[in-house]
């Protein structure tokens, strides 16, 4: 009897798609260019995500019969765009796990910002041209929306550290390109802090925006994505070389932001 596909097949314009998207790929991860409005690992909408369309490429494009592994390592919010890794492997998404918790893993984001009318804040400098944000931020679960504290003194129970590095790279008629790298990873991070300083994220609505962009963007997008690959090299007997692989991925603008980046 013939065996069931455990994925479904994908369309030939959907196969080619997602293969352009894959900005690096080896035994143990891949590094997916996202696009706004995709969702990395399911959620209360039932659509479909990307942890579940890789595993139907990777079954399709290997001829896999049996369960494809595609860990989740880290997550963007629906409308951003940008670098996300997925695990290809066990061993891979336990050391890439560990190394996210350890700071090992370095994310920088590009954010178009709205421009305030004095100009982007100045905040503490650090050097060649980057500044720190530091706050303390409180989730709100049932809102899906972050808070900063605005308080003196030692913030009440809840709130959580919130570090991050920016500086300008570009500036526009009404808006200014930031790059950023976060030094903490907590939820809307970049969305809260940015709208705190009052530059919030072109089309965030939630956080500030003026007005949403058309396709349901916000101009957040993850740009770059660095690491030691912490799954160690084989040399041709077999044995261990060390962990020498420095990844350093970037990932090409869509959307919204590629239209008025020109990139």
């Amino acid at each position: 009897m013939e065996q069931a596909a455990v994925y479904r097949k994908l369309s030939e314009e959907e196969f080619g798609d997602i293969s352009s998207r894959i900005l690096f790929e080896d035994n143990h991860f891949l590094i997916f260019n996202k696009r706004s409005g995709e969702i990395v690992q399911g959620d209360k909408t039932g659509d479909e995500p990307l942890s579940e369309t890789l595993k139907a490429f990777i079954a399709q494009r290997d001829g896999k019969a049996g369960q494809v592994f595609m860990g989740v390592a880290h997550r963007l919010d629906r409308p951003v765009s940008g670098a996300v890794l997925f695990a290809k492997t066990g061993k891979g998404l336990e050391r890439i796990n560990e190394m996210l918790r350890e700071g090992d893993v370095h994310k920088t984001y590009w954010a178009l910002v709205q421009t305030p009318l004095d100009g982007v804040p100045d905040g503490v400098a650090i050097e060649d041209g980057w500044v720190e944000l530091r706050d303390y931020l409180y989730r709100d679960e049932k809102n899906n929306k972050s808070y900063p504290f605005k308080g003196k003194g030692t913030p009440p129970a809840g709130y959580k550290e919130a570090r991050l590095l920016y500086r300008i790279i570009k500036e526009l008629d009404h808006y200014t390109l930031l790059e950023v790298m976060l030094l903490t990873g907590r939820h809307h991070q970049i969305r809260c802090q940015l709208s705190s300083i009052g530059c919030p994220i072109k089309g965030d609505v939630k956080y500030g925006s003026r007005r949403s962009n058309r396709d349901g963007s916000i101009c957040l997008h993850a740009r770059r994505i660095e690491f030691i690959h912490p799954v160690g090299r084989k040399d041709a007997k077999g044995e261990a070389t060390g962990n020498d692989r420095y990844i350093c991925i970037d990932a090409p603008l869509s959307g919204e932001m590629a239209r008025i980046i020109g990139e």
